[in-house]
């Protein structure tokens, strides 16, 4: 396990009790560095939206308990926020309770010459994420997926 994956993990098992009973969903973890500056990032969400005093909440007692574990090596920024609209699908509850939406969908390297698809997500399991492309059903294997958003139009 890397680094990164370890305090993504054990920021996780922090979170988890902090947010429970309070209808929050914890939508994802990252330890990322830019621009010379580390960040640990949690994304929060709920019906409805998270609010800005949800977000202040988990963040004091979060923060706390990074206090008191002290298991990150690095100068690091703590932020907690909402993932936005075009949050990624990464998890299968991202892809269920998305099915039937239109999704935005980038390849690492080209199938048959193309990288992005858009189309409807009809399924996914383990290996596969289902989706009807210009109304052709096309299945694509998770490991050659880059990204996967909702399709936002204006």
């Amino acid at each position: 396990m890397s680094k990164r994956e370890d305090y993504e993990k054990k920021t996780e098992e922090l979170v988890l009790p902090l947010i429970d009973g309070k209808d929050f969903e914890l939508v994802d973890i990252e330890y990322v560095k830019e621009g010379g500056n580390y960040y640990l990032r949690v994304y929060l969400d709920k019906e409805g939206g998270i609010t800005i005093d949800d977000l202040e909440m988990v963040s004091r007692a979060l923060s706390d308990k990074l206090d008191e574990k002290d298991f990150i090596d690095d100068a690091y920024v703590l932020e907690l926020s909402s993932p936005g609209l075009d949050r990624p699908l990464k998890k299968d509850k991202d892809f269920e309770r998305n099915k039937g939406k239109m999704v935005e969908l980038k390849l690492y390297k080209a199938l048959d010459g193309v990288k992005e698809f858009e189309g409807e997500l009809k399924g996914y399991d383990e290996e596969n994420i289902l989706v009807m492309v210009d109304e052709e059903e096309k299945k694509f294997n998770r490991q050659d997926v880059a990204l996967v958003r909702l399709k936002i139009e204006f």
